[in-house]
């Protein structure tokens, strides 16, 4: 599952998270470019890497977060946010369907998935006269926090809450778990049987994340998350150790009924702040680690006292986020004009000037330029204001007395809503609205705070938004998130994309699989205009002398963090 995220904000198998858009400088360090296929991506790693036993035991890392919920499933549309799945990572590996870890799979900084033996220790599949046996054998050790084992009972509610056939039930996607047929206890309750009515590739579709057997209703799983955590429901290798919504932090403490690897630290704090306020709890020692996407905020940030900056490569694609649903935008001829009007460049000038990051445009919301399968499937060629009229005149519109485009009486008028109070997310903005305004559209900007990024995109609330989506390694099950008409938010597609999303899941070799799923996005986007993808980016995160194990990891963790349980402090440098 994709996960929402802004670009100023901080992304992933089972469903992708999604971010919204929001560093180096000319006098920091060297420029950086973007990986392409082939391309060394070791360039893109720098977490600072090292052995618990040259690291201190114990200590405390503070961290903050755009929003902390207000809802905590991160299983629906309203908890699939970026900073859910960070702030849950470290209580709830069992279920965090994203990053590099989450239920029975992990994953490399390659985006290489292997059982993850905290929970699964081996899964195997086989295929015979078209249907599919998976057998999981899960971890004896392996326990929800309240005591409730982990076993075939969690792996049959899990399917059945997410498999789509209750439509009640608000989940982002069914992914793969539309195919499942039955899921059953083999010799015992911990070997799990998984029968499909097709073969289902990659595995990692199904189970990347678990869900606690008591979330069992529509109710619990739609609402029974708003401003409650749920510790009980939770496995990780941390707990819950308080929860202080007037505050808006919270503390995490080593879990005792822990069975894996014991964490380095004694304390874990997520806090709440906006975006600018994390500068100078960075710069007074409040915060050990923050994001310098932006000019602005390097500027700020250089020059902190006993501070490191790690840079590589944020795994995100987007910027182009149009709600069709909404009445200016249910026409595909203003959808393909938005997109036409789009100068990408123009807008990545504004959003990376002075970070010394190169790219080029960018043309797929499912995987990255250095993936072995991408290809740019940008739906438009030609560019620019005149052409985007050209596309509203063949559509029937024509300029009424104040120069906008409008058809029956009707302007083409709607709003990009923008999150926080970064001035180069502001600019970025400000840029794709004149853009706009210069083919005949009134548009203008719906100004929110960073914390109403969750609530208003997974509510809908918005015409367009300049987000997007982490990326995975695989486009298996984005494509099904994206493009599948009974899956994607805006509803868009037909019975036959819908039926080639069905077929490439069957396909084994991930190299097919993938060109297949390519295909389909193409054709989606010359079709629909839902998503476009403007920019990638750098992952750029200013970090306090002696974090051991935190910065940009790739595939390995979306949240800066490849694993919760060796994060500390190198000797001597523990707080």
């Amino acid at each position: 599952m994709k996960k929402y995220t802004t670009i100023g904000g901080v992304a992933l198998a089972a469903t992708l998270m999604l971010t919204a858009c929001g560093g180096g400088t000319p006098s920091g360090p060297a420029s950086q470019k973007a990986e392409e296929a082939g391309g060394d991506i070791s360039k893109l790693i720098s977490v600072n890497a090292k052995e618990t036993k040259d690291m201190d035991q114990g200590g405390t890392v503070t961290l903050a977060v755009g929003s902390i919920g207000p809802d905590f499933n991160g299983f629906s549309n309203v908890g699939n946010s970026a900073d859910t799945s960070a702030v849950l990572t470290p209580v709830n590996t069992a279920a965090i369907s994203s990053g590099g870890i989450g239920g029975c799979w992990k994953l490399d900084f390659n985006g290489k998935a292997e059982p993850n033996k905290d929970f699964c220790e081996s899964v195997t599949s086989e295929v015979k006269d078209g249907k599919q046996t998976i057998t999981i054998k899960v971890n004896d050790k392996a326990t929800w926090n309240d005591g409730t084992p982990i076993d075939v009972k969690t792996f049959e509610n899990t399917w059945k809450m997410l498999r789509g056939e209750d439509k009640s039930i608000d989940i982002v996607t069914a992914g793969a778990y539309a195919f499942v047929d039955s899921v059953k206890a083999g010799a015992n309750d911990k070997e799990v049987i998984v029968t499909t009515t097709q073969p289902v590739f990659p595995l990692e579709g199904l189970f990347f994340g678990l869900i606690h057997p008591a979330v069992n209703t529509p109710e619990i799983f739609n609402t029974g998350f708003a401003g409650n955590m749920h510790p009980e429901w939770m496995a990780g290798p941390f707990k819950v150790e308080n929860y202080d919504t007037t505050a808006k932090t919270v503390t995490m403490v080593p879990n005792d009924k822990w069975w894996g690897q014991k964490p380095v630290l004694d304390k874990v704090i997520w806090r709440q702040m906006e975006p600018s306020a994390t500068i100078a709890a960075f710069k007074n020692g409040e915060i050990d680690a923050t994001s310098g996407r932006t000019l602005g905020r390097y500027k700020q940030l250089e020059g902190t006292k006993d501070a490191d900056v790690r840079r590589g490569q944020r795994l995100f694609a987007g910027g182009l986020n149009l709600n069709a649903k909404r009445p200016a935008l249910t026409d595909v001829a203003v959808r393909k004009a938005i997109f036409t009007a789009v100068d990408r460049k123009a807008i990545r000038d504004v959003r990376f000037n002075g970070l010394n990051w190169s790219e080029e445009s960018s043309g797929s919301m499912m995987l990255m330029p250095f993936s072995e399968y991408y290809q740019d499937n940008y739906p438009v060629k030609e560019s620019g204001a005149e052409a985007a009229k050209k596309v509203l005149t063949d559509a029937g519109y024509t300029a009424n007395d104040k120069g906008i485009m409008a058809k029956d009486g009707v302007p083409v008028s709607f709003k990009i809503t923008n999150f926080g109070d970064d001035p180069t997310a502001a600019a970025t903005s400000q840029t794709l609205q004149k853009q706009l305004q210069a083919a005949g559209m009134d548009v203008g900007i719906d100004q929110r705070g960073d914390a109403d990024f969750g609530k208003v995109v997974g509510s809908r609330e918005f015409d367009v938004t300049i987000s997007g989506y982490t990326v995975g390694p695989d486009a298996t099950d984005a494509v099904k998130q994206y493009y599948d008409s009974t899956t994607n938010e805006n509803g868009l597609g037909d019975a036959e994309l819908d039926a080639e999303i069905k077929r490439l899941a069957t396909i084994a070799d991930d190299t097919e699989r993938n060109k297949a799923a390519m295909e389909v996005e193409k054709k989606h986007m010359e079709k629909y205009f839902s998503m476009g993808t403007v920019m990638n980016g750098p992952e750029i995160q200013f970090v306090h002398k002696g974090l051991a194990n935190y910065g940009p990891s790739l595939f390995k963790s979306l949240s800066n963090v490849p694993d919760w349980t060796t994060l500390g402090w190198e000797k001597g440098a523990k707080k």
